[in-house]
């Protein structure tokens, strides 16, 4: 899906790491919510609160997921999901547009 239908959007950004990651969180009438976002590269950890699938549109990073040894390549089309109250890291090679759903 390229485009979202009847969502209320927060107009205040969501900034990490100093501006290196900002995002829009985009709530559905269904109570449900995703934050579409700009990775700059670098590197990144992340803690979860809810389960999330993380959607990369454009890009390329590697991830480390919660219980793995080894980090995986992710570009543009590509996704991962991320446990609940869990950690993961990214090293972000090019600038990454991404959409993460919490499930």
């Amino acid at each position: 899906m390229s485009e979202f239908n009847n969502v209320t959007v927060v107009k205040e950004a969501n900034v990490y790491f100093d501006g290196g990651v900002t995002s829009r969180t985009i709530f559905f009438a269904d109570g449900s919510r995703k934050t579409l976002g700009i990775m700059m590269p670098g590197e990144y950890t992340f803690n979860t609160g809810s389960a999330e699938l993380m959607e990369i549109m454009s890009g390329e990073m590697t991830v480390l997921l919660p219980g793995s040894p080894d980090w995986v390549t992710i570009k543009g089309g590509e996704a991962f999901e991320v446990p609940e109250n869990s950690s993961f890291k990214l090293k972000v090679s090019a600038v990454s547009d991404y959409c993460c759903s919490f499930l």
